[in-house]
């Protein structure tokens, strides 16, 4: 990729396969959030398997999901020298049981876990590099994992085998398409990932060929585009008063990117940013040049709570 579109360190830490080959379900990231928040070392105990009510590879498995979507994070060792984790500010608004949305009711939810997870370059490595840096529309399986692999030994700091790409590339093919059911599927197999709904990747009937859904998003909300817009402000250009379209379409982790918004459903929300922050954001169109200016900032979680309040999830 140009470097003009690049935005990260010369290398970073990957991390593949953590997931034990699971893609999350609906009801672990909640397991995972209230666990910690009643007992912040959960995960490295032995009645987690009975806490969460599954077997220990799957316990790791929403250890893993939890931090990879931002939903919970490490805090400090205890006195027993064991890693405590805790909620964070958005796992603990989302799944709260009075929380914006704790059962996953709302495709607005997944929208937002799908911009935390694809840009958590160093914990979900090619959930980011599938939608920031990998360039192709439509492609063979084989074609992705070509690529990543490559890609991976030049920028990441450490060496991953071979087979641990394989196993998170289909784990990652499964977090977005549907499962196809076949006489020798094992059942366990066929619970899909709530990210599935947000049909962002397609698979041809062979299940050979796979292709990025790129154009309008109707279900994704103004305001859920916003906080996302605001994050990737802060995150890559906070120092920024204005950004160019080019670096909103384009950039690493950057919204056209991770929703997969072609350029005329991207203009169509920057254009009602100005009302929808007040005025904090105004898009502008002169003599060809298309760019964003920030006003002032506010916080996503304001846009956030704006939206689940519209649509009466919380009071």
């Amino acid at each position: 990729m140009s470097a003009l579109f690049s935005t990260l360190p010369d290398k970073i830490n990957a991390s593949f396969s953590r997931h034990e080959t699971f893609p999350f379900r609906y009801t672990w990231l909640k397991k995972g959030v209230d666990a910690v928040r009643d007992r912040s070392t959960i995960f490295a105990d032995d009645s987690a398997t009975i806490t969460l009510g599954v077997g220990k590879n799957m316990v790791r498995s929403i250890h893993h999901w939890c931090q990879a979507t931002q939903l919970i994070e490490g805090d400090m060792m205890g006195s027993n020298h064991r890693r405590r984790f805790v909620p964070t500010k958005l796992g603990d608004k989302i799944f709260a049981d009075d929380g914006f949305d704790p059962y996953l009711e709302d495709a607005a939810t997944l929208w937002f876990i799908h911009w935390r997870l694809a840009t958590n370059a160093n914990r979900a490595t090619t959930w980011f590099w599938a939608f920031s840096v990998f360039g192709q529309n439509e492609f063979s399986k084989d074609k992705f994992i070509s690529e990543l692999i490559d890609w991976s030994q030049k920028n990441t700091r450490n060496r991953i085998s071979e087979n641990s790409i394989r196993r998170d590339v289909d784990c990652f093919f499964r977090t977005y398409v549907p499962s196809r059911l076949t006489k020798t599927t094992i059942m366990e197999d066929t619970f899909d990932c709530p990210l599935v709904e947000l049909d962002l990747i397609s698979d041809s009937p062979d299940g050979n060929t796979y292709r990025f859904r790129r154009g309008p998003k109707a279900p994704l909300p103004a305001e859920i585009f916003a906080a996302a817009f605001f994050e990737f402000w802060d995150t890559c250009f906070s120092e920024n008063s204005a950004l160019t379209f080019a670096n909103i379409a384009y950039w690493e982790k950057s919204p056209g990117r991770i929703f997969q918004l072609d350029e005329d459903a991207l203009v169509e929300y920057l254009e009602g940013l100005e009302s929808l922050t007040d005025g904090a954001l105004r898009y502008d169109e002169t003599a060809g040049m298309k760019q964003v200016y920030r006003y002032r900032k506010i916080d996503p979680m304001e846009l956030l709570h704006k939206y689940y309040r519209s649509n009466l999830l919380v009071c």
